[in-house]
């Protein structure tokens, strides 16, 4: 499509949205930037093939909703920040799967009914902030957050909790977040379950992975599974027999290296966050998994602090990428294979021009989101004798 043709989202044709950056491209368009821009960032180190971009599909493939609440008790809107005195509702958001708009319909009256004011960012007053749902693919349960100013209206919300239960079955995790700063931030340190479960069960590759409340998780399953299941399938490759799997959030790409069928890795996975290692934990637990461990380290830390090196070391750091240090002792402890998973191809560039004795034996692109610029990659790197 070009600029001056409809998209498929009347809110983005008014202006009235910019989420999705590059909706006015065709989908194709926006792959090849995508390809040239990892290309270019790429450019002066040899790669020994670059594989084909794993495409998604372009609408219904969020499994989660970040909802900014704002207007009335009796009138909530959830959907973006007021800007220029207007609130935009987002239940009709295209990327949302269609089993996400008769829940948004279900919690606008619930806000009513347990009389959660939506916070207002001017006046400094209200107590709802943010409406946060997490969608199961494998057994369609939700996971639902309130972020709350404070604990004043947590009874009010214990109180009329029941009734929405009952209206949506598919709930199996709500809690509350408390969130006090007046500030854009998404959520606060303190998580208070109001469900007996607070475990969301999803399945990748037949492999069960589980979401707590502060856990990270992939906003696209369909590539975030072939995500997994390529590096699962680079690993059964390679003569390797131990890994570390580093930022490892709840395990996902650790266990499914792991579980490569005729093979036996001993597997140490290192996440800060001590939640997303007990879901980690879990999951060994239910797969079975024997010579495995997770900690809850930093994962520069826990590298320097070792002096038996894995076979195959396994990052997946966040944006800022893994740094310097850790790039060092990557060089210096030497371990045949490090396999990068990055959100930030930018920063994954920059670490692997430190790893001077690693050359790229492949790497490939997956549109994990779809209508904006960012994209993950895979790169495998071998180090050079």
């Amino acid at each position: 499509m070009t600029a001056t043709e409809p998209t498929l989202c009347e809110l983005y044709d008014a202006g009235r949205c910019r989420s999705c950056q590059w909706l006015d491209r065709s989908y194709e368009q926006q792959l090849q930037d995508k390809r040239h821009e990892l290309d270019r960032l790429l450019e002066g180190l040899p790669v020994g093939n670059s594989l084909p971009t794993v495409v998604s599909k372009t609408l219904g493939f969020r499994n989660k909703a970040k909802m900014v609440v704002s207007g009335s008790v009796e009138r909530p809107i959830l959907g973006l920040p007021v800007k220029d005195g207007e609130a935009v509702d987002l239940c009709g958001c295209p990327l949302y799967p269609s089993s996400f708009s008769p829940l948004f319909s279900h919690l606008k009256r619930f806000i009513a009914t347990a009389g959660l004011v939506p916070y207002n960012v001017a006046r400094r007053r209200g107590e709802l902030k943010f409406i946060l749902l997490t969608q199961s693919q494998f057994d369609g349960s939700i996971m639902l957050r309130f972020v709350l100013r404070s604990e004043d209206k947590l009874a009010q919300l214990r109180r009329a909790l029941p009734d929405l239960l009952v209206a949506l079955p598919q709930l199996r995790v709500v809690s509350a977040n408390i969130q006090p700063v007046h500030m854009a931030i998404l959520e606060g340190e303190k998580e208070i379950p109001l469900t007996e479960s607070q475990t969301l069960e999803e399945r990748f590759n037949g492999i069960p992975l589980f979401i707590r409340p502060q856990s990270f998780f992939q906003t696209n399953p369909d590539i975030g599974e072939a995500l997994y299941a390529e590096a699962q399938r680079w690993v059964g490759e390679l003569d390797v027999h131990s890994m570390w799997d580093l930022f490892c959030g709840v395990g996902g790409f650790g266990l499914h290296c792991a579980s490569v069928p005729g093979k036996t890795i001993a597997l140490t996975g290192i996440e800060i966050s001590a939640q997303a290692i007990e879901c980690a934990q879990l999951s060994a637990k239910a797969i079975g998994l024997r010579d495995i461990r997770f900690d809850a380290l930093d994962s520069t830390s826990f590298a320097e602090s070792n002096l038996k090196v894995p076979d195959l070391v396994l990052v997946n750091p966040p944006r800022r990428g893994i740094g310097k240090p850790l790039c060092d002792y990557l060089s210096e402890a030497a371990p045949r294979y490090i396999m990068y998973s990055s959100c930030n191809a930018v920063t994954m560039a920059q670490d692997i021009r430190w790893l001077t004795d690693y050359r790229i034996v492949k790497t490939r692109l997956f549109d994990m989101f779809p209508h904006t610029a960012h994209y993950e990659t895979l790169t495998l790197l071998q180090r050079q004798l």
